[in-house]
């Protein structure tokens, strides 16, 4: 028996009287219930954010099949925002079909759980042309798509560990929006000027700060929420082009996908410095954890370009946490260009976009067997729903 939290949403006091509903329940089981109790104990999170249970694997909560009760009612679906068609398509996991396509905005780029699992959002950036973004709510229950929200510039979007912000990452801008997770109005902005390439993130263990990616500047940034600022930078020793960043399952150190180095740094989280470095594939660019914590599966885009040629190089490796090594390399049949998603609720598929083909690559991950779907130009962070959690960190479903 695990401890699964009914979703809270942004009423803390029902998330006391779940918890304490949960505990009371594991103490009438017996000695697990200490287990738990002295686990969770072992990180001190921040105020507000659930806790670790399992302090050597934080994605436990976020194994095959754990799903939520805040997603019960969820269509079965996988959402693929294409950035230059400016739409999403909407694919049946198990027909492997398009069933829907809407229009998104001017550059659709990933599609981001909201917190409390209620809703999809749709990051548009700032385009070229119009200088304006947007965030669309997708509803999950219905699959369709709401009014969208006028945003200065929406690249991608996380969330407080506590759930009581959206941050928008706000790439052409240099900064940080925090806005309330409902409405999305604006909060306040932390300012990241140095930052070029504002780009993907990961929180620490304990929630207490996140770490950043700039993807055209070559380096990391380290955030502290709690103060406001940013805390410190590190420039990456090669390479220059980091890209997707995942903590391990421990909390101890932090992989960073870097485009230019073809491969992924580890990055103590505490000191903010390099403690080694996998080589993968050419244009090493997105992170996805297994749904046991065992694997981390690392997609290749085949190209050190952002525009690459369609049918390059492109590979998926796996990494196994424990040694800290690739087991296995899965070249895409006839070429490719693997670049973002997430692994389906029972762990059985990974789904990727293909961003140069015009594709999403669906790669069984216990042989790597693909399959591909076509869809809109240039499919960015696709989001596959439900996945299994407590609740959304945001991305593509940085679970936990």
């Amino acid at each position: 028996m695990r401890l699964i939290y009914p979703m809270p949403g942004p009423d803390r006091s029902g998330f006391a009287i779940s918890c304490l509903a949960a505990l009371l329940t594991c103490v009438a089981q017996g000695s697990w219930a200490q287990d738990v109790k002295e686990a969770a104990a072992a990180i001190d999170v921040v105020p507000g954010m659930p806790p670790v249970i399992d302090p050597s694997n934080l994605y436990g909560e976020a194994s095959a099949d754990r799903l939520s009760p805040a997603v019960a009612s969820a269509l079965p679906r996988v959402y693929v925002p294409n950035v230059k068609s400016g739409d999403v398509h909407v694919i049946h996991p198990e027909t492997l079909e398009v069933v829907d396509r809407f229009k998104a905005g001017q550059s659709p780029q990933h599609v981001v759980p909201s917190w409390d699992l209620k809703t999809l959002w749709v990051t548009n950036s700032a385009d070229r042309r119009h200088g304006r973004g947007s965030l669309l709510p997708i509803d999950p229950v219905s699959g369709k798509p709401g009014s969208p929200i006028p945003v200065p510039d929406a690249y991608n979007m996380y969330f407080m560990p506590d759930g009581s912000a959206a941050i928008v990452v706000a790439e052409s801008r240099r900064q940080l929006e925090l806005r309330d997770p409902g409405t999305m109005a604006l909060r306040r902005s932390i300012p990241t000027p140095q930052c070029k390439g504002l780009n993907h993130a990961d929180f620490s263990i304990d929630g207490r700060y996140a770490i950043f990616t700039c993807e055209f500047g070559g380096s990391l940034i380290k955030v502290d929420f709690g103060r406001g600022l940013v805390t410190g930078a590190l420039q990456l020793s090669k390479g220059g082009m980091p890209q997707d960043i995942r903590i391990s399952p421990d909390g101890k150190v932090f992989y960073v996908a870097d485009m230019w180095a073809d491969g992924v740094f580890l990055v103590d989280g505490e000191s903010l410095t390099e403690a080694g470095f996998i080589p993968t594939g050419l244009g090493t660019h997105g992170l996805y954890p297994s749904r046991d914590g065992t694997k981390l599966y690392v997609a290749n885009r085949g190209s050190h370009r952002i525009d690459g040629p369609p049918h390059g190089p492109g590979s998926i490796s796996v990494i196994d946490f424990a040694t800290r090594r690739v087991e296995a390399t899965w070249p895409i049949p006839g070429g490719g260009s693997p670049d973002m998603g997430n692994v389906s609720a029972d762990g059985k598929r990974l789904w990727l976009s293909g961003r140069y083909d015009g594709v999403v690559y669906v790669i069984d991950t216990v042989t790597g067997e693909t399959k591909t779907i076509p869809v809109g130009r240039s499919p960015h962070g696709l989001t596959v729903w439900p996945q299994p959690g407590r609740y959304s960190l945001g991305h593509t479903g940085n679970m936990r």
